[in-house]
């Protein structure tokens, strides 16, 4: 995300970078015909409303598909981001790409090797990130060098994908075949040793040029900010496409990453108070490491029955593992850090390996009843999961560090350190391995069906309705290593309905105003008090919004307003005195209320702009654990962003490319939210930043040449 900079003009834009970074990217097309802004669908075939930031006057919602829903017709909040403005801001992470949403953001960055998004109050796992309509692992940072585009639909996409938490999805587009031949080869190199080489070939195939393929892919290697952590990552991202028939075509698509990073926990606190040290003091060990691989292969055969139907297939497999090493984050398994800064840091140590394959087919088609016209979806989808994790057991009175002669018997931890002085790495000792603890399997088969119809009574009113029925069945082993014994297989049977209803009123066609209600489900760990597995939470949303094409569509306006509600959030149970985490009860409640302003304009030629905020409040409303009203952390209750591009067309400054991006990240809280059974737990205030980032591009031909500077005024995030 570092990069080298021109200090000529800049973009603003956000950066949850710690220091400030800068970087140049050189690129040597072969072929400029870039096709950007075509139409992006969600699975149900509904077109998106793309917000497009760069010179281009694109001042519409792409609505080329038969299939598609009108952007004024669809009762959801969506955003998407084009490849423009990946190229124009050098886009490297999902941090950078968050930067043009609000409302959605980066709450976390465990260790520094993946980026936790979040939205509407919700953390967006796995189960919500998803890449050309496929779950994909997002606890690994993501490489974007392979994304066309990205799309974002806020609030609840159950009807959709099942299983998902109600804050919204985030799907990413990776690069297509084409049928021309052309491509890229560039290289960057930033601020703290970064570098990356990348290549994106693609071509047709034959002289009718039914088949094309497109290979790109790229190698980093970087430092950090902070001393002794660096990473290194390889991807490549395979396509190839088919034209079967007139009405018939097959999309084979490949993604392979292979990531290795220095944990980095952070400088912890002292008595829930941030403590002054200076940012580049590296407080983890150096020996450490996460190893992760992720690779993936999608098939999509897409058919057309008629003008008015088309049916699609998509069979897809994934695979992760990763391999963490590390010493445990400060103020974890009992290594707190004292008021004069000595830490007893211990180690931890885990191993993941999952499995996941899908099977999706969808049938979409319009008709007419009389003078009522139909957009209708219906479609069943199979996932099947196998996640094995290793876990380790760390330094205790019971499992000491063997053959340490600086750990004597009855020393529970790795080591001392003191966070106000230097770290040396030279005192440290290299630790071959700990001892296994628990290998837990999960097998999770999940079968779901659907259908909905956008139902259009007049060209002024609308409604669109669905539901989809869900069954997941989900088994839990448990072998114990030191004991080479088994617990007894945890089964959990799920099912739910998951209704979408929205109402739609366009007085014209440039204003539409729509009120939607629709509920996910969210399987839960553990058991109760029984013993029995829990039952699914069910989280209920209502949302209002308008959406206005102004001035002759140069001015688009959408504000939403919405409420999430989990009235059955499974909370550790306080039965008989129970002090064990995995038993539970659906005691608690929460409630996300939050309004949204989306506004973007292309005033004049040359001139995109795009401006956003977001309030958001989540509170616990009723709880057996919590302090009923508190809030949650890491969500902040206000952001902010506004951006601008121009490109110069003509003139001594045509292939200029310049602009502007403005963020702001709202006061919110880390810490350990105050609980009944522990008091003397707390949050801790974290202030709100305003970053910026400066770009600048200059294209020549088929040269590229892009400067950026992130983080200009060298803000904490």
């Amino acid at each position: 995300m570092s990069r080298l900079t021109l200090p000529i003009l800049f973009f603003l834009c956000f950066s949850a970078a710690f220091a400030q970074d800068s970087a140049e990217n050189y690129v040597v097309r072969t072929d400029q015909n870039e096709t950007v802004g075509d139409t992006v669908k969600n699975k149900k075939g509904e077109i998106l409303e793309e917000i497009i930031l760069n010179a281009n006057q694109q001042k519409t919602s792409v609505t080329v598909g038969k299939a598609g829903i009108e952007p004024m017709s669809l009762p959801q909040a969506t955003a998407v981001i084009s490849h423009a403005v990946i190229e124009n801001q050098q886009i490297n992470t999902v941090s950078d790409l968050l930067k043009n949403t609000n409302g959605v953001y980066i709450m976390g960055t465990t260790g520094g090797y993946q980026e936790e998004i979040a939205s509407r109050g919700s953390a967006l796992g796995s189960s919500n990130t998803f890449k050309n309509g496929v779950r994909y692992f997002n606890g690994m940072v993501t490489e974007m060098s392979g994304i066309e585009k990205a799309e974002f639909l806020k609030g609840s996409a159950a009807i959709l994908y099942g299983n998902v938490t109600a804050g919204g999805i985030l799907n990413l587009i990776t690069k297509k075949p084409r049928y021309d031949f052309g491509g890229e080869a560039g290289f960057l190199s930033g601020s703290f040793g970064e570098y990356k080489p990348s290549l994106d070939i693609y071509n047709g195939i034959g002289k009718s040029k039914k088949m094309a393929y497109r290979i790109n892919g790229s190698y980093t290697k970087a430092d950090s900010y902070r001393k002794e952590v660096e990473s290194e990552r390889y991807y490549v991202n395979p396509s190839f496409v088919a034209k079967l028939s007139d009405k018939t075509e097959l999309l084979i698509e490949g993604d392979y990453l292979n990531s290795t990073a220095t944990p980095d926990f952070g400088a912890g606190i002292v008595n829930y108070q941030i403590v002054d040290i200076p940012r580049d003091r590296f407080l983890g060990v150096s020996w450490g490491y996460f190893d992760a691989r992720q690779a993936s292969a999608t098939a999509t055969l897409t058919h057309t029955l008629s003008d008015k139907w088309n049916l699609n297939f998509i069979n897809a497999f994934r695979y992760y593992d990763t391999d963490l090493f590390s010493n445990a984050r400060p103020n974890a398994s009992g290594g707190v850090v004292s008021e004069s800064g000595d830490w007893n840091r211990n180690l931890q140590r885990s191993k993941v390996r999952d499995n996941y394959f899908l099977q999706q087919l969808d049938l979409k088609g319009n008709f007419s009843t009389g003078n009522i016209t139909h957009q209708l979806l219906t479609g069943a989808d199979s996932e099947r999961y196998q996640t094995a994790t290793t876990a380790y057991l760390g330094f205790s009175n019971t499992n000491l560090f063997y053959g340490n002669p600086a750990h004597p018997e009855g020393i529970p931890y790795y080591d001392t350190v003191n966070i106000f002085e230097n770290y040396n790495p030279a005192n440290e000792t290299a630790v071959d391995d700990l001892t296994k603890n628990t290998l837990t399997t999960v097998p999770v088969n999940r079968v779901g069906i659907y259908v909905q119809d956008l139902v259009s009574f007049t060209k002024q009113i609308k409604v669109l309705a669905g539901v989809r029925y869900t069954y997941q069945d989900t088994e839990t082993l448990v072998h114990r290593y030191p004991t080479n014994a088994d617990d007894d297989a945890i089964n959990a049977y799920d099912q739910a309905f998951s209704p979408r209803f929205g109402l739609i009123y366009q007085p014209t066609e440039n204003h539409s105003l729509f009120a939607t209600y629709s509920n996910s489900f969210q399987p839960n760990t553990g058991t109760d008090i029984n013993g029995e597995a829990l039952k699914p939470s069910i989280i209920d949303q209502y949302e209002f919004g308008i959406k206005n094409k102004l001035f002759t569509e140069r001015l688009f306006a959408n504000v939403t307003v919405y409420q999430i509600t989990n009235s059955n959030l499974a909370q550790v149970s306080l039965e008989n005195g129970n002090t064990n985490a995995n038993i539970k009860e659906l005691a608690g409640e929460t409630r996300t209320q939050g309004v949204e302003l989306d506004l973007s304009a292309n005033p004049v030629q040359g001139l995109s702009i795009l401006a956003g905020y977001s309030f958001n409040e989540t509170k616990y409303i009723k709880s057996n654990t919590y302090v009923e009203g508190s809030e949650l952390r890491y969500n902040p209750k206000h952001t902010a962003n506004l951006s601008a591009n121009y490109r110069f067309d003509a003139g001594s400054l045509k292939g200029f490319n310049v602009g502007v991006i403005n963020t702001y990240f709202g006061d919110r809280y880390a810490g350990r939210s105050t609980t009944e059974a522990n008091p003397n737990y707390k949050l801790i205030p974290l202030k709100g930043f305003y970053q910026l980032d400066a770009t600048l591009s200059y294209e020549w031909n088929k040269f590229a040449i892009r400067t950026k500077l992130s983080n200009v005024f060298n803000e904490l995030a």
